[in-house]
């Protein structure tokens, strides 16, 4: 069955549902009425009322009620224009808030025709994309020796790289497994061009052409040129900056795919918060439920959403007193808030994003408009808040994301009962790196050392450039153990690194400091500890990893 299918059955059900319980929600609605004062004004009991009309507003239509929807809406309405005056009704407005409740209760027994109910829904789910190509590098170089100094450098990258010395021995390969990006020098010693002239065979009648790399002495554009039309992705010149290559091929056998949106629905309808949950799942995102929006807190810290989707009458909470208390922690003030409602007044709508929201939705809304809505909303949010919290040079978490995140993380841990151990590194002697061969080289080696961090830490440890060229790690579920042994590895692959400049070749190397969580309880105490046991590893020689013990002051 396919997920429409499937969404088309849960929508099916839930509207079953919905239909069986809607004689209990007319009886609250006839009770809430009968309840409220002949004589003066009950605000909580007016409130009550205009709430639970507001419910079948915006709930009918979406599960086959069209005619609920209108009638709720236009009672609904004629509430909200009592509601401003707050006085005594009389006689005629009783009689009329009477007559609209009973088509309210007619229009109940009023199904749209069978099959009106369906999901318009364009099927965005967002897949998990495999990589196109493994990590494998074919290497296609007749120098010896150039040949075996990438594959050592690229190997630190953790690149699986095959060497091929003559284009012959190349062909055969690619004939067999093309799974690959290839590094393809263009003068070989029976054609100055060789690499150029032999792409254009191996890409015939491939459904997928090969990815080409070319590295080459020549500048010239009729060589440039030559290598475009023969498919190459890029151009190298030789010697080959390490740092510029690396870029490249991550690019092209990255198999990362960006997380999926996290969005928190606030809303004390449970039929319509699990159908917009179901909705928002299909097209790719990860989707937490309140139901009570007082129990908001905790699925707000660990669910850390990237939206809030939420409603605007609620029992016990406001919608608009939600989105203040939102608005008033430092943590969540960057959250977008997009109230659905089937509030249709615009000073309402106004109010809403007067007080902090960032989008107003209108109940019942279509499944591909509610995607496509959330979607733009997230990708705004989740770029500005890349520039507020990553570091220009590294694209790493700049040092107050870091120390925020360190922050949260420890909370997290605590709560459940997780091991953290925070890193702190320092590039070896830095200063004298850009006294020697410049700034711009010295960015170079910074930008290595976040790639090769990125590339080797896992997706769930937080990296983040704290400053100049010192670093810091978050390793979650690590203890010191662990976090040394993983450290110390990249260590000392950073420095077998080699880095070009002004054609000389150097290396460069790191210090490291770590603390573990159950030794130093809060993030002060344990950034600290961290930046003591770098400050041993730095006099007692540098190019080393040292772990802070519980002795450590704070």
């Amino acid at each position: 069955m396919s997920e429409v299918n499937e969404l088309q059955l849960m929508l099916k059900l839930l509207s079953q549902a919905y239909a069986g319980q809607l004689p209990e929600k007319i009886k609250q609605i006839e009770q809430s009425w009968r309840q409220f004062p002949i004589i003066g004004w009950d605000q909580d009991e007016f409130l009550n009322l205009h709430r639970l009309v507001h419910g079948l507003t915006g709930s009918g239509k979406t599960f086959g009620f069209s005619a609920l929807s209108d009638s709720a809406r236009e009672l609904e309405n004629y509430l909200y224009f009592l509601g401003q005056a707050k006085t005594e009704l009389n006689a005629v407005q009783r009689d009329k808030v009477s007559l609209l409740l009973a088509g309210v209760s007619l229009a109940a027994n009023q199904p749209d025709k069978p099959g009106s109910a369906q999901v318009n829904l364009i099927p965005v789910k967002a897949v998990r994309a495999k990589a196109r190509n493994t990590r494998r590098i074919f290497v296609v170089e007749h120098d010896r020796e150039l040949a075996w100094e990438l594959k050592t450098q690229l190997k630190y990258f953790e690149y699986d790289v095959k060497l091929f010395y003559t284009l012959e021995d190349f062909r055969r390969a690619i004939r067999q497994d093309s799974r690959g990006v290839v590094l393809m020098d263009i003068n070989f010693p029976e054609d100055p061009l060789g690499g150029v002239h032999v792409m254009p065979e191996l890409q015939r009648n491939r459904q997928t052409p090969l990815q080409v790399i070319f590295l080459s002495s020549h500048s010239e554009l009729e060589v440039r040129l030559e290598a475009v039309r023969a498919g190459g992705v890029a151009y190298l010149m030789k010697p080959v900056n390490l740092g510029v290559l690396v870029d490249k091929l991550d690019e092209l056998t990255s198999a990362s795919v960006a997380p999926a949106p996290r969005v928190l629905i606030v809303d004390d309808d449970v039929n319509l918060s699990n159908y917009h949950a179901r909705v928002l799942e299909h097209a790719g995102m990860s989707v937490k439920v309140v139901n009570d929006p007082l129990d908001v807190m905790r699925p707000l810290q660990d669910f850390s959403p990237d939206l809030i989707l939420v409603d605007i009458y609620m029992p016990g909470c406001s919608g608009l007193e939600l989105a203040k208390v939102i608005r008033q922690i430092d943590a969540f003030v960057s959250i977008p808030i997009v109230f659905l409602s089937s509030e249709t007044n615009l000073d309402k709508q106004l109010a809403a994003l007067v007080l902090g929201a960032d989008d107003f939705l209108t109940k019942s809304i279509e499944a591909h408009q509610l995607v496509s809505s959330i979607n733009s909303r997230i990708k705004r949010s989740l770029l500005l808040r890349s520039f507020m919290v990553r570091d220009g040079l590294t694209g790493l978490l700049n040092h107050i994301a870091i120390k925020d995140q360190l922050v949260g993380q420890i909370a997290q841990a605590k709560r459940h009962a997780r091991s953290i151990t925070f890193a702190m590194l320092d590039i070896d002697h830095f200063k004298k790196v850009n006294d020697s061969y410049g700034h711009p080289v010295g960015d170079r080696v910074i930008k290595s050392l976040s790639r090769l961090l990125k590339q080797r830490l896992r997706e769930n440890d937080l990296v983040g450039r704290y400053g100049g060229e010192e670093f810091a790690v978050v390793l979650i579920d690590a203890d010191g153990a662990a976090a040394m042994k993983v450290m110390d590895a990249i260590r000392h692959d950073f420095s077998q690194l080699r880095h070009l400049a002004k054609d000389q070749e150097f290396s460069a190397s790191f210090s490291c400091g770590l603390a573990e969580m159950k030794n130093f309880d809060n993030a002060s105490r344990l950034t600290d500890a961290a930046d003591m046991a770098l400050y041993k590893a730095k006099h007692a020689g540098r190019n080393q990893v040292v772990l802070a013990d519980a002795s450590y002051p704070a």
